[in-house]
């Protein structure tokens, strides 16, 4: 494969990129309700699973280097944390529980620390797991 073609971006269905972004999305629900009550879990861990999620759905339709997902993942990140900074700054509040739940309420450097774990996580797992596939 040629260089050119590996950095290649594209649309596609990747079946088992979507598998993965379920299964994450199953965690991540359980770690918002189960086991809501394991703070650093709930905090650091979910954030660090969120990016990797991200990851995974972006994967499901966009061919693209593992970089560029990881990046656009930890960027996702970013904008949420952005958005949670300027609608607190406004005083803007939703009384939707899921949606605070979801996309959180308080602006935190912590949750950009978690996003770009998750996203150097999934970026070495990738690399391992292409190792593996190739050798």
């Amino acid at each position: 494969m040629s260089t050119q073609q590996a950095s290649a971006i594209g649309i596609g269905f990747d079946r088992e990129a979507f598998l993965f972004a379920i299964l994450i999305f199953i965690v991540e629900a359980l770690i918002a309700t189960v086991w809501s009550h394991h703070t650093l879990l709930r905090s650091f861990g979910g954030d660090v699973l969120a990016a990797v999620w991200v990851y995974f759905v972006l994967k499901t339709c966009i061919k693209a280097p593992v970089a560029i997902l990881a990046i656009a993942a930890f960027a996702v990140g970013c904008g949420v944390e952005i958005a949670q900074f300027v609608t607190s700054e406004i005083g803007w509040r939703s009384d939707h529980a899921v949606l605070r739940i979801v996309l959180g309420s308080v602006a935190d450097w912590r949750d950009v620390a978690a996003y770009g774990a998750g996203a150097t996580l999934v970026a070495a797992f990738e690399w391992v797991r292409q190792r593996l596939t190739f050798s």
